[in-house]
């Protein structure tokens, strides 16, 4: 089987991708990278998560430096992007260079994410990130495609793992909780 260094988003993302790669004959080894997720209290229930289903699943799990500041640097300027605006484009490219990088010191060939799983993710933009970073390394996918997002919720719900509400920067936190305040949710 041939290795492949797997960006790993969140727990629930986590199950489907791993078993489709496998079905396609790869060994993933995940890598845990998300200096964007806000709070920090946030970021260690993501991780749990993904450290259950890599128990789960029986994964390897590398996990990256929570390298916050870095990214509020990155995004300065930025704050009042739209979702999916590029705010969240510059996201994609930090994490997933982090990723190619992570492969590269690993001497993996190959490298993707999970972050196509998810609806609210264009995977257009994904890819072309990823294939601009590593124009022969990244393995462009669409995980969301054949259900894979409802795939991925019945296998994260089967482990009864932690389920955001949220993308997981400050910027995506501040605006749910004003959509939150205006459906008179609390």
């Amino acid at each position: 089987m041939n290795a492949i260094l797997l960006h790993i988003c969140c727990g629930v993302c986590a199950g489907l991708v791993v078993q489709r790669l496998r079905e396609e004959g790869f060994t993933p080894l995940g890598f845990f990278y998300n200096p964007n997720i806000h709070p920090e209290e946030e970021y260690q229930r993501r991780l749990r998560a993904v450290d259950q289903m890599a128990h789960n699943l029986g994964f390897e799990l590398i996990k990256g430096a929570y390298d916050c500041d870095n990214w509020l640097q990155l995004t300065e300027g930025l704050e009042n992007e739209p979702e999916g605006g590029h705010r969240c484009a510059a996201c994609f490219k930090m994490r997933l260079e982090q990723a190619y990088n992570k492969a590269k010191e690993l001497n993996i060939a190959k490298f993707t994410t999970t972050l196509t799983v998810s609806p609210h993710k264009n995977t257009a933009v994904i890819n072309s990130i990823g294939k601009a970073v590593g124009p022969s390394e990244f393995l462009a996918c669409d995980f969301k495609k054949k259900d894979g997002f409802r795939l991925a919720i019945e296998i994260a719900q089967r482990y009864n793992l932690y389920r955001q509400n949220y993308c997981g920067c400050v910027y995506s936190l501040n605006a749910d909780k004003r959509r939150s305040h205006t459906d008179g949710r609390r």
